[in-house]
């Protein structure tokens, strides 16, 4: 049997517009004058806009005339929570961590204040751990941050639908897809009654649900909850708002995925063009998405290009350590290695690896894609026992988020299969193509009997 081509998974840029970290409202009365009440109302536009490290210089200083308020006072934990939101959407999650706990214990050992705001911050602190793979920390913070906005605003209510969109982000992150779907079903059903069904929140939960199918191959499923958020998006923010380049980004990622990439590239270039307009900072996502589209169609040349301005783009917003940094050099590194400049791609697949791992820690699922990548480089280059031990390391990360027979797991595990025989561990090779070989009949009966979805 001749040696497979390995096939290099991508970091491909999703972007749900699904606010895990909401803003934590200050709620304390101030007069307009007043210079922290000020300084919060810049730092939260900033925010809004998407100037984090604006927004955070801001909410720092905002921090240093709230310590001024007493330990226990609601404007410091609200400063400390909004200041750990800022951080966050940097990519510097240690830091963020930090200041969430601060906050809540502020409101735990202050009785009488508004327990919506801790449940808030409970939730953009689940939502840390979840990201960084702490599953087992996010879901008890997710748990008691319900129960709050339950006794808090109703079990019928918006906040109560945000936190169990994000128990289905959890599931899902961790392949739990039934479980995951029947809490995005949840959350949109809140939603539509609280809110009314043309409301941006039904958009971002449609979304959300659309993309739980898509990753589940079921795309005659997620392309109608797509087409409805855009709708919905563009009804109510207007054609040109971001969050419509969000609805027309996932479209394309759709259309790709289905071998379509004249409509790809159109919906991606439609939402390029929305997010260049205002200098967003998601205008790097649109432009890794239309690389990768170049990338399946072997244009290596004009994928590259795309990714270095990605990259140029998230370094300016984000500085050079950033999880966005990550997957910029992770698709570097793709590019790299198409074009067999092995050195260079081995170089950007481990600083990938390396920012992931202090930011998101070892676990993260988050590495499954440079490691994958890293691993197939050494197999091509013979480095068969460096190849293996990345294989082992970064499948059972994928199969967190695909579930252990996905369609996608058997190409790696087939690799891995290959590399495990050239190190003459041919037990552990037949037991990995077998699984591999299920996987291909499971997919090739979907294919028959539901006109190939899954």
């Amino acid at each position: 049997m001749h040696p497979r081509d390995l096939a290099l998974t991508r970091q491909v840029k999703l972007y749900q517009w699904f606010i895990i970290f909401c803003m934590v409202a200050p709620v304390f009365s101030a007069q307009p004058s007043d210079d922290w009440t000020t300084l919060n109302a810049r730092a939260t536009q900033a925010y809004n806009r998407g100037a984090y490290a604006e927004a955070e210089h801001l909410y720092s200083s905002a921090l240093v005339l709230a310590e001024k308020f007493g330990a226990q006072d609601d404007r410091l934990a609200a400063t400390l929570a909004n200041l750990g939101t800022a951080c966050r959407m940097q990519g510097r999650y240690p830091e963020a961590e930090k200041l969430y706990l601060r906050a809540i214990q502020i409101w735990r050992n202050t009785p009488g204040h508004d327990l919506s705001h801790m449940a808030a911050a409970l939730n953009n602190l689940a939502g840390i751990y979840r990201v960084t793979g702490r599953y087992s920390e996010a879901e008890p913070l997710y748990q008691e941050a319900l129960a709050l906005h339950e006794k808090e605003q109703g079990p019928e209510s918006a906040e109560v639908a945000l936190v169990l969109a994000n128990l289905g982000e959890l599931n899902q992150d961790q392949g739990q897809f039934d479980t995951a779907r029947r809490f995005y079903e949840h959350a949109l059903s809140i939603q539509e009654h609280a809110l009314g069904p043309d409301h941006p929140a039904v958009a971002d939960s449609l979304n959300a649900l659309a993309l739980l199918y898509q990753t589940q191959e079921r795309y005659g499923d997620a392309e109608p909850l797509y087409r409805r958020s855009l709708q919905i998006s563009e009804k109510t923010l207007g054609p040109a708002h971001p969050r419509v380049a969000v609805a027309l980004n996932n479209l394309g990622q759709l259309a790709a995925a289905q071998g379509k990439y004249r409509e790809s590239k159109h919906l991606f270039e439609r939402a390029i063009e929305i997010w260049a307009a205002p200098g967003d900072p998601d205008l790097a996502i649109g432009l890794s998405n239309l690389a990768s589209l170049h990338m399946s169609q072997h244009k290596y040349a004009e994928a590259e290009a795309l990714f270095q301005r990605a990259y140029r783009l998230d370094a300016q917003h984000f500085g050079s350590t950033n999880i966005k940094i990550a997957g910029d050099l992770n698709n570097l590194g793709t590019v790299c290695h198409a074009r067999h400049e092995h050195s260079q791609a081995e170089e950007f697949f481990q600083q990938s690896i390396a920012i992931y791992e202090r930011l998101l820690g070892p676990q993260t699922p988050s590495l499954a894609d440079p490691l994958l990548n890293l691993a197939g480089l050494y197999a091509v280059r013979k480095r068969f026992p460096e190849a293996v031990a990345l294989y082992r390391r970064a499948l059972p990360l994928k199969e967190r988020t695909l579930g252990a027979d996905h369609p996608k797991l058997a190409e790696p595990l087939e690799n891995y299969a290959e590399a495990l025989r050239k190190t003459e561990n041919y037990a552990e090779a037949e037991q990995v193509e077998a699984r591999a070989t299920r996987i291909r009949v499971h997919m090739a009966r979907c294919t028959g009997s539901a006109g190939g979805q899954s």
